[in-house]
């Protein structure tokens, strides 16, 4: 653990053993203080001291301990935002917004927030919900008579809120390498209907596109397309002038954070990710003054300058338990929750918190936290692929706020949680061509155009002397194929779904001797792998 980090430590513990006492509210049960609430549900453990000398005890440290968890794991920038009482009283960026520009990201930097843009979808949905457009519960194809699913019945019956709690059946991923490909939303929910489900409403399936499908059927009640509503509906009434659902607003702002890719030489600047075909679920580009403010509106249950805009019913359906997100393993674990494009839970002082987490593997991370029983909140935008520091840093604050002193040491904890995220995809990772391996055939016999229903067109060609693969719209999305033994070829796929060091299949299929068909493996995980030989 770095020093700087040891002395937070002992400084805070210095803190957690003053006063612990909050006033008249507090009971003592044997040395724990507690704070007993209205109702058993709200009782929860005391402050270390007042919460007005906590947070400012907590505030004073967030600098360190956000640069030390930039210096530890090499992320280039970060932003971080405070809220409490209806006022923003932190905002300040660290770090660059270029890794080595000297360019330093301030409290103004528009970040990617990635999955962040969900909670903001839902208060969005929210407003259309106080407004009358829609409830919760209204059927999709009410909204989207045109959208099918694999199963009639839940084309008939799932909700919008079915598909903000992603709990419609639509497997994680689904539709995710579509987008890799470079395919529009039109087109990825067109093609959701040839999925297979999993069981309605009893699983929690994390979909990108399942949740897009909730937000285009909101856009749909209201008149607009899903960028207009957010902007009409969200940012406009509360003055979020540096936020936009679309993605060529975040590249024309000139104060922007460029995403950092983890790879095996430190955070590089390599790619570009275009989120617009998910635009609900992870298109959002934005500040954190902007999003402190969207985090008053959330803690003021809906109030924006003093008047209600959005009903605080219809914004607590959205931070209420819809589903079980994660189950525990063992009986002392706590299990997770989700609600409309909000995570429910708490930690072990026993206070509510409503989460989400933002993560682009090509390059952003990002994490808000909510603590409504302390009227408190907290953003931090990143510009790196996602190991946890954003998550950590929210924690440590709420740490500092909660007991006076950090609890764990949170960042190597949540960099295990999202190691997952940079496991390479394909069935050829760590695989080495066979000894003895068979020539190919004359490469002449494999090109041609290969199709399927939900993948489209597959074009192979010679280009200098070997086979490229050409997917997706206009064939953008291109490959080399390489010899691995007889009919059998490698490849290298990339995009936000296939981390560094992905390697999978191509194996030809002959009839009569002649090639009829390809199985691609990595783009098999439901079944739309095999692509039919087009003549």
């Amino acid at each position: 653990m770095p020093s700087r980090r040891r002395t937070l430590l002992a400084a805070s513990a210095l803190i957690a053993v003053a006063a612990l006492t909050v006033g008249c509210a507090a009971e003592t049960s044997g040395t724990v203080p507690l704070v007993v609430g209205a109702q058993p549900g709200q009782d929860v453990v005391a402050l270390p001291t007042d919460l007005d000398t906590a947070i400012e005890n907590a505030l004073a440290q967030v600098p360190e301990l956000a640069q030390t968890l930039l210096d530890d794991s090499g992320v280039p920038g970060m932003a971080v935002a405070v809220v409490h009482g209806g006022v923003t009283i932190f905002a300040e960026g660290f770090g660059e917004k270029l890794v080595g520009s000297g360019e330093m990201v301030d409290a103004e930097t528009v970040f990617q927030i990635a999955s962040l843009s969900k909670s903001l979808a839902a208060t969005t949905a929210a407003k259309a919900v106080t407004d009358g457009a829609i409830t919760w519960d209204t059927p999709v194809i009410e909204e989207l008579p045109e959208f099918t699913m694999s199963d009639p019945y839940v084309t008939e019956n799932a909700t919008i809120g079915d598909y903000f709690s992603h709990r419609s059946g639509l497997a994680t991923g689904s539709g995710d390498i579509l987008e890799d490909l470079g395919y529009d939303r039109e087109y990825i929910l067109a093609r959701l209907q040839l999925l297979p489900l999993a069981p309605f409403r009893t699983t929690y399936q994390y979909s990108n596109f399942g949740f897009t499908v909730g937000g285009e059927a909101v856009a749909a009640s209201v008149g607009m397309s899903w960028e207009d509503a957010a902007e009409q509906l969200l940012y406009e009434p509360l003055g979020m002038t540096s936020t936009s659902s679309r993605y060529a607003d975040f590249v024309a702002q000139t104060d922007r954070a460029t995403i950092h890719a983890l790879t095996q030489d430190g955070y590089q600047p390599l790619y570009e990710r275009n989120p617009d075909a998910e635009a609900p679920a992870g298109s959002v580009s934005s500040n954190v003054i902007d999003l402190a403010a969207w985090m008053n509106l959330v803690l003021a249950q809906g109030e924006l300058d003093g008047e209600a805009y959005i009903a605080p019913e219809a914004l607590l359906a959205a931070t209420s338990r819809e589903v079980i997100s994660s189950y525990p393993s063992s009986p002392e674990v706590r299990v997770g929750s989700y609600g409309y494009g909000f995570n429910i839970g708490s930690g072990a002082s026993g206070r509510v918190r409503i989460s989400h987490s933002g993560a682009f593997v090509l390059g952003t991370g990002t994490n808000y936290q909510l603590v409504p029983d302390l009227d408190l909140g907290i953003v931090v935008l990143t510009n790196g692929s996602p190991v946890g520091i954003a998550e950590s840093l929210t924690d440590e604050f709420l740490d500092l706020v909660q007991y006076g002193y950090l609890t764990r040491d949170w960042a190597p904890g949540y960099e295990a949680v999202f190691a997952p995220y940079f496991i390479p995809a394909g069935d050829l990772v760590d695989a080495t061509r066979p000894t003895g391996a068979a020539s190919s055939a004359s490469l002449t016999d494999y090109v041609g155009t290969y199709t399927n229903e939900y993948f489209g067109d597959l074009v192979v060609s010679i280009e200098g002397g070997i086979l490229i693969g050409a997917m997706g719209p206009g064939g953008g999305y291109t490959f080399p194929l390489e010899e691995w033994d007889g009919d059998e070829f490698a490849f290298i796929p990339t995009g936000e779904s296939a981390p560094e060091g992905s390697l999978s299949s191509a194996v030809f299929a002959r009839t009569d001797g002649a090639v009829t068909s390809v199985t691609m493996a990595y783009f098999d995980t439901q079944g739309w792998g095999t692509f039919a030989r087009v003549g």
